[in-house]
């Protein structure tokens, strides 16, 4: 009788359960037929049934059946994005081939090859972005925006998918909160972002929030709460008198505050390091209107500003016009600060209905689909964002991190517009510089460009661009890229572009060396076997044969008789002639003091010193490591220099130079923490160096100083600074060297000009 009775209500259970799911689904059938696309019921029910039956018996973590999230995922598709048909059986479908035995095949076979391609974007990109392996998160991200850029459907589909996944993210054990609220405000926000969909990119991130910074979320939930019923007065009283004007224009219209998200909110005290109660936009007005007429949108727009700017003070420098120039997500709309009567400043932001559909939907709302599910568009923004994501792709680097940052880099980034010297308008992400405009022109014209004019104005290539600025980009057939441009490019595009150049630079360099030294061995008789290259590895205390060949190529190594010494010593002759080159190197089982020094630390990031170094070996600063080591304001020190390591707390090391103040102290009071540091650089990098001037003031004295300094001794002046008073000058040069020696051999040089009276090299400030 008891196992009838637990019989009937797993009957019952699953009667409710089946109920639930029906109804959740006739939810996304109502918002499909509610909206302008055409009415193609019959698949999307097909695809419901389909995935209903293959997701049969599994349960989500929170135990409610699996199906519900399909379902769900497909609601946020229809209702939240406006998608169609297509896009609507794809998100019933996404989990079908990963969770289940069906193929792409068999879904291509039953709902078409559209939807097919769709899916199995979607599960190839399925487990998220990160995993343990950082070469797997960046085939990961490359597959996300390759199936992107071929069908921008399967990153919004997506996008619904991880909604879904962080509205329901309390089930998940703490660990997966983090690690999923961290990977959704990294990739998935921005992408949100870029794409347009302002409302879910608000969602995303207060979601994140609260599961990272769950007090912080709350205590400003809380706060937004309190301050309601004030902020409601300040909204009434404030938007009274404007639509009192906007009916005046007989123009139908709805007001609404818009209340700034948690996450803003507590992202702008972090950057301002101000409290809740000092941030004045919390409140936004924003004014959604239906035009007269299409051709009539604009001017509304402007009507409506009209009339508020005759009832409040606006703010001089506020002002947004996204109407003349959209933002490059396809946003459009008209901002501007006003000051209320009781003295706050309010922004209000003026809309038709279609540009409001836009912020909310996103390029979404641009979209039409044509028979056969081909996706066609109005915007022209999102193909060239996507061609830019192409060309990334055809030359990712090989550091995944790097990989993830460089395509991550804009998709944040506010906007600016600047003019081509036709008036052709351009939008760039702020803080472009020349460099970056001219790789967005084409990689040929940033490869070889040596200058930009800004406004007809003769500028380099790291100034910073602003909106408004015309930007004419000056080339040479001679120029090349140079590594130090990666400093100052600020773009995905130009990054990515300027590293691969560089590492085909590199590769060709690498094999220019390789042969340089097949032809050497070769002419002594010898052949470029892997014992030579390890022996000759040895000899010039290089890592791997990569780094000799290139060594070569750059003409860092010079072959020589030395080698051939090298490599006809052998062990069973006794000898050890070769060693004689390596003076310190005392036996084959001893190794030198430098290298056993540069495997202890390590190379790449910052070294970290551990229990067993040894504080009586020197440490050696090289190309590979440079960046390993912390190098203070304090103190500016570069090859050539004096210097000296401390240890700091967290075990890593800083290099003084010797004679710095803060070095003297630490020496005093730390000494048991400092270690001897020593360069061991080959002049492939660039540091900067500085050195005053001053002398008697004649015609062609600068001539003369420029003249040493770039022609003679073939140096980069990056700074120049020079005043005259009674004829007497004195000038600040700031130059890109090797090391310490340049700097004395220039000015060595510059002794010998007529007038020139002190030379002194002095510390970078």
């Amino acid at each position: 009788m008891e196992t009838q009775s637990l019989s009937d209500e797993e009957i019952r259970k699953e009667q409710e359960e089946e109920r639930m799911v029906d109804e959740a689904f006739q939810k996304v059938l109502d918002c499909y037929l509610a909206s302008p696309h055409r009415k193609k019921v019959d698949i999307i029910t097909k695809a419901y049934n389909f995935a209903k039956q293959a997701h049969k018996g599994v349960r989500r973590l929170s135990g409610e059946p699996y199906i519900m999230h399909p379902i769900a995922v497909a609601q946020i598709a229809t209702q939240e994005m406006g998608l169609g048909s297509t896009s609507i059986c794809s998100a019933l479908l996404h989990d079908v081939v990963e969770d289940t035995d069906y193929t792409v095949e068999d879904l291509e076979n039953i709902f078409g090859k559209k939807i097919a391609q769709i899916v199995d974007g979607l599960t190839k990109i399925s487990g998220g972005i990160f995993g343990d392996q950082a070469s797997a998160q960046a085939e990961n991200f490359r597959k996300l925006l390759l199936t992107m850029s071929d069908d921008i459907r399967v990153i919004l589909i997506k996008i619904c998918d991880r909604l879904h996944n962080m509205r329901t993210l309390a089930s998940q054990p703490p660990n997966k909160q983090y690690k999923i609220a961290g990977e959704t405000l990294y990739i998935y926000a921005p992408l949100a972002h870029r794409l347009g969909l302002n409302k879910i990119k608000n969602e995303l991130e207060d979601l994140s929030f609260r599961y990272e910074h769950p007090e912080e979320y709350a205590s400003i939930k809380q706060k937004i709460a309190d301050t309601e019923e004030k902020r409601k007065k300040l909204f009434d009283d404030f938007t009274a008198p404007i639509r009192e004007a906007i009916d005046k224009l007989g123009l139908h219209y709805e007001i609404k505050a818009r209340v700034k998200a948690p996450y803003s909110i507590w992202t702008k005290m972090q950057n301002k390091h101000v409290t809740f109660e000092e941030i004045y936009d919390i409140l936004a007005v924003r004014i959604i209107f239906t035009p007269r007429s299409k051709e009539e949108e604009i001017d509304d727009c402007f009507k409506i500003y009209v009339a508020i700017n005759k009832l409040y003070r606006n703010h001089p420098t506020r002002m947004r016009d996204w109407l003349s120039n959209p933002k490059a997500n396809g946003y459009k709309a008209l901002h501007q600060t006003f000051m209320s009567k009781q003295g706050q400043w309010i922004e209000v932001q003026i809309r038709s209905e279609q540009m409001n559909e836009v912020a909310e939907q996103g390029f979404a709302a641009h979209w039409q689909y044509k028979d056969g599910g081909e996706l066609t568009k109005d915007e022209d923004e999102l193909n060239n964002w996507l061609g830019t994501i192409k060309e990334i792709l055809d030359d990712p680097q090989p550091d995944a991190m790097d990989f993830l940052d460089t395509v991550k880099l804009n998709l944040f980034a506010s906007e600016i517009f600047v003019f081509t010297p036709k008036g052709e308008i351009k939008t760039m992400p702020a803080g472009s510089t020349a460099l970056d405009f001219a790789f967005q022109i084409h990689t040929f014209i940033g490869s070889h460009c040596i200058g930009a004019k800004v406004n007809h104005k003769l500028v380099p290539l790291s100034h910073e661009l602003k909106s408004g600025d015309q930007v004419e980009i000056i080339t040479s057939k001679a120029a090349h890229v140079q590594p130090s441009w990666i400093n100052f490019a600020s773009t995905a595009k130009a990054k990515a572009k300027i590293q691969g150049i560089l590492r085909r630079n590199l590769r060709e360099l690498q094999k220019d060396g390789e042969e340089t030294l097949k032809a050497f061995l070769q002419k002594n008789g010898m052949e470029l076997s892997t014992a030579n290259v390890n022996k000759l590895c040895l000899f010039h205390e290089k890592k791997t044969p990569e780094k000799l060949y290139l060594a070569i190529g750059e003409k860092n190594v010079i072959l020589t008789e030395k080698d051939i010494d090298c490599l006809l010593e052998t062990k069973s002759q006794g000898g050890s002639k070769w060693k004689k080159y390596v003076p310190f190197l005392k036996s084959d089982k001893k190794k030198s003091a430098e290298a056993e020094s540069k495997e202890e630390t390590g190379t790449g990031t910052l070294i970290t010193v551990g229990k067993d170094f040894n504080k009586k070996k020197p440490v050696y600063v090289t190309e590979d490591n440079i960046t390993g080591y912390v190098f203070p304001t304090c103190c500016h020190a570069i090859p050539g220099d004096d210097i000296l390591g401390f240890i700091d707390n967290d075990g890593h090391i800083d290099i003084h130079l010797r004679q710095c103040q803060v070095a003297n102290k630490l020496k005093s009071s730390y000494g048991n923490r400092i270690v001897d540091a020593k360069w061991d650089m080959h002049k492939t990098l660039y540091f900067d160096a500085r050195i005053q001037i001053r002398g008697i003031d004649r015609i062609g004295m600068l001539l003369d100083v420029t003249n040493v300094i770039t022609t003679q001794m073939n140096v980069n002046i990056r700074k120049i600074v020079i005043s005259c008073n009674d004829g007497i000058f004195d000038g600040i040069i700031d130059m890109g060297v090797h090391d310490r020696d340049d700097v004395k051999l220039i000015m060595e040089n510059l002794r010998d000009i007529r007038g020139l009276q002190e030379i002194l090299s002095v510390d970078m400030e």
